[in-house]
């Protein structure tokens, strides 16, 4: 089991930028595929990056391709910079560990262990 602590979210304007980071405990992050999702009230819980176990890869949605960047240590820190925020990023952001997929599956089913959540709030 591993426990995850989300961190970095807040209150911005659009265009600005902020880095969450996910903290681990226990098992080392390299065992887990690491992921990104968000929640948005009234919606489903959605994928929002991934990166596998080295480091080595990682897969984005659509929607934050290009302005978003997960990266992680060798210890237990995964971090997610987002840039050129906007109002339609608001949301409440989770880390996520898997056990068994890799990077390129993004249902939020096939993720093991959860953090608690940080709400980002990008304002117009």
């Amino acid at each position: 089991q591993v426990h995850l602590v989300e961190s970095g979210g807040g209150l911005v304007r659009a265009g600005d930028s902020l880095r969450l980071s996910c903290v681990g405990s226990a098992r080392p992050f390299r065992y887990y595929t690491m992921a990104w999702f968000r929640q948005a009230p009234g919606q489903e819980r959605e994928f929002v990056a991934s990166i596998s176990r080295n480091g080595g890869d990682t897969a984005y949605a659509g929607s934050v391709r290009g302005r978003f960047t997960i990266a992680r240590d060798n210890a237990n820190t995964v971090t997610l910079q987002m840039n050129s925020l906007t109002p339609e990023d608001t949301a409440v952001y989770y880390c996520a560990a898997a056990d068994v997929v890799d990077h390129t599956h993004s249902g939020h089913w096939e993720y093991d262990h959860w953090g608690q959540g940080t709400q980002v709030t990008v304002s117009s």
